[in-house]
Order: structure tokens, then C-alpha cells, then sequence
């Protein structure tokens, strides 16, 4: 990325450019990255296609101002915090669901380290997690504003990502190239078995620190302290004023669940 796409990166995210790669910038970048981009898979249910390059990521969270899910959010993210002079690495993890890790390259989350050594788990693309980087370091519980965070030793020397007791992904440590999640992310987007296929989501964590959700045509705002506020849309004009208003996105189209769309 030049100091152009840079600087076009942080003001979608109404960041200044830090002065150092350091561990509270960092901090800040992911914050102000969940608040701004949401996570959505709304590509899926366009029929639009979900292109695999640091270029085309960027493109579409800055220039087309969109959204993504773990491999477009966290594989932009990367982008910059490489340009910004982190030095990152793309690891696989596989999400589990029913207490078992799920297909390899299921998720992609980023291994970030500052310039004082110090080494940070990175995820802006997982939906509901943490608010802040956890530190790869730590072998307690790390409290943050999104619950409470344990990385546990599991097998083959990945890491058990455990948010409130409940484990979320497994993780691997070895390097990889953001190619390399190619067969996950199709897996993601075609498999009639995946979430993404069988949901539509919009999420966002808003800059209090609730949430704004958007499944289907249900609105859902919930505040820091647990108050929730539900309701169902009318229709195609109400859902894209959500979009905009909650998430910042300008769709022409409401998606449509692929599901439904199909013979």
C-alpha cells in the first residue's frame, strides 16, 4: 500500500497515522477497525464474488466502503498494519461449533508484533470478540470489554481460543499466505452445510461499546449493560436505511438469504 491508500485506509476508520508501530496504537487501529467496518457477508447473497488479494480487499472495505467477513476484514487489516511497519502473519484457525474445531482455513485471524517485540492475536473479523489485540503472551484470563479471554496450549502447538470458558477457534501458529485460504473462504460462501450460505449478517460494534445487528430484516441494538432493542422491518426501503444509517453501507438491492434464492 502507497501513503495514499494508507491514508485513505485510516480515515475509513477515522484513525490518525500512528507514529510508531507500537502496541497501543495497535490497540486503537482495532478498536476503531470493529466500529467502523462491520461484519457482513452480504457479498454471498449479491452474488457478488469475494476476491482473495490485498488490492481487491482494500478496494472493497475503502473504496466501495463495505464490510466483510473474517478473510476480507482481517486480510485488509493486515495490509495496513504491514504498510504501518508491524510485522504480521496470516494463521489459520478452524471455528468451533458442538465443542469440535471445524474444516481447516475455516477462519484467518493475524499474529502482530510491535516494534518492542511484544506479539498480539488480531482479529477483526470474527463478529462478537474481543474489543481490543490479546497478547499472544499471556497464559491467564486477559479481561476485556468483549468478556473474558484464555489462549490454552492445545495439540500440535496451536492455541485454543477461549472466550467466557467457551472455545471459540483453535489456532494455528504456522505462517500462512492470504492464497492459502482460498479453499476455505469457497468453502464459506458455496457449501450449503456453511453459516454464512445458510444467514445473512450485518454486525457492528458501536463506539459505546453495544452493538448494532442486523440479520435478515431483524434489527437487533443492544447497549454495554445488556438492554436490547429488537425489531422487525416492513421492507425493502426500511432494511436499506438500516444498512446505511446502522452500518454506514449504500446497497441499490436488498440481499436475499441464498437459500431462498435458489430453485
Amino acid at each position: 500500500m502507497d501513503d495514499a491508500a494508507v491514508a485513505a485506509y485510516l480515515e475509513r476508520i477515522g484513525a490518525g497515522r500512528p507514529e510508531g508501530a507500537t502496541a497501543e496504537a495497535l490497540c486503537d487501529l482495532h478498536r476503531r477497525h470493529l466500529t467502523a467496518v462491520p461484519f457482513e457477508n452480504l457479498s454471498i447473497h449479491l452474488g457478488e464474488d469475494i476476491v482473495l488479494t490485498d488490492e481487491a480487499l482494500v478496494d472493497k472495505i475503502v473504496g466501495a466502503r463495505r464490510g466483510g467477513f473474517c478473510y476480507e476484514l482481517n486480510g485488509a487489516f493486515a495490509a495496513l498494519l504491514d504498510a504501518l511497519g508491524y510485522r504480521v502473519t496470516r494463521l489459520a484457525a478452524r471455528v468451533f461449533s458442538d465443542g469440535r474445531p471445524g474444516i481447516p482455513y475455516d477462519h484467518l485471524a493475524l499474529r502482530v508484533e510491535a516494534a518492542d517485540g511484544s506479539a498480539w492475536l488480531a482479529d477483526v473479523g470474527f463478529g462478537k470478540h474481543s474489543h481490543h489485540p490479546l497478547d499472544l503472551a499471556g497464559t491467564g484470563d486477559q479481561h476485556d470489554p468483549g468478556g473474558t479471554f484464555r489462549l490454552v496450549p492445545a495439540a500440535e502447538g496451536d492455541l485454543d481460543v477461549l472466550q467466557d470458558c467457551s472455545p471459540q477457534y483453535r489456532l494455528e501458529q504456522r505462517a500462512r499466505a492470504l492464497r492459502d485460504f482460498e479453499v476455505g473462504c469457497w468453502y464459506n460462501r458455496t457449501s450449503p452445510r456453511s453459516h454464512f450460505t445458510r444467514s445473512l449478517v450485518c454486525s457492528r460494534l458501536t463506539e459505546e461499546g453495544g452493538r448494532a445487528t442486523l440479520s435478515g430484516r431483524t434489527l437487533v441494538l443492544s447497549a454495554p449493560d445488556g438492554r436490547r432493542e429488537e425489531r422487525e422491518l416492513a421492507d425493502q426501503d426500511e432494511v436499506l436505511a438500516a444498512y446505511r444509517d446502522h452500518f454506514g453501507l449504500a446497497l441499490d438491492r436488498e440481499p436475499v438469504l441464498l437459500s431462498a434464492s435458489r430453485p
